[in-house]
């Protein structure tokens, strides 16, 4: 599923790129089927930490954790702003809030990243993974080149940093060592695909959904299989069934191209 070898991960086409406008699209879906996305399993109220994605806010996960908190979850934001990159104060401010959810419930957490939150998703299981229940990556980039995005220059001109930031990568990069789940979209227009896609193991698995990035929070199929992941009992990890929807709404991730 990865480039051959010596060949580098290409961002995506300018023409993906100009197709980011379907997410209005896919937001209005969502809505559209809310009352489908019902038919997940309801959750157990452990606490949900949703982290968002370059340069936007709470605002843009709004419906995500509107959508998780009827199925019942403790869904929260992280309250940090504007996601600018990992500037200073800002790991503290994560760590701090990890760390109170977990103290507060009394039960481990579960983080939703998505893109560059879900970096920062992987880096905190990571470094805290006695805090940390799960991992769920909407879009991510862990893995490939930083400059396979159309996001790198964005990046380093919001945050003051590099892109290419090996002392953190090297945290995000291997697997962490709980229950993680890639959602991604081949049709992804901002983060070539294959900089999200996770070695699949015991407790790893990618579930391909046909997406926009920017649409990624609030489309239906990540939706129904993100509370999907999220309603596994503690230790009773098992991978996505996708064959309920079929590969329409849930293609195979595995396959080649």
């Amino acid at each position: 599923m990865m480039a051959a070898a010596g060949e580098p991960i290409k961002p995506p086409s300018r023409l993906l790129l100009l197709a980011e406008g379907r997410a209005l699209w896919e937001a209005g879906a969502a809505l559209a089927l809310w009352p489908l996305l019902q038919l997940t399993p309801r959750g157990d109220g452990h606490p949900v930490l949703v982290l968002p994605g370059l340069v936007a806010s709470d605002m843009s996960t709004k419906l995500l954790r509107r959508y998780l908190e009827g199925r019942g979850y403790d869904a929260q934001g992280w309250g940090l702003g504007r996601n600018l990159g990992p500037r200073e104060g800002i790991e503290d401010g994560m760590i701090a809030k990890l760390e109170a959810l977990h103290a507060e419930s009394g039960r481990k957490v579960s983080l939703v990243g998505w893109s560059l939150g879900g970096v920062y998703a992987r880096l905190l299981a990571a470094r805290h993974p006695q805090w940390v229940r799960s991992v769920v990556t909407l879009g991510s980039p862990f893995t490939g080149s930083a400059r396979a995005t159309h996001a790198w220059r964005v990046y380093e001109g919001v945050s003051g940093q590099s892109a290419e930031d090996p002392r953190r990568m090297k945290h995000v990069r291997p697997t962490p060592p709980v229950p993680t789940t890639s959602i991604f979209s081949r049709s992804d227009g901002v983060v070539a695909w294959r900089c999200s896609v996770e070695e699949p193991g015991p407790q790893s698995e990618n579930i391909e959904v046909i997406a926009s990035h920017l649409g990624l929070g609030a489309h239906p199929a990540v939706l129904y299989a993100l509370a999907d992941r999220l309603a596994q009992a503690e230790g009773q990890w098992k991978p996505f069934d996708r064959r309920l929807w079929g590969p329409l709404v849930y293609p195979d991730p595995s396959r080649s191209e």
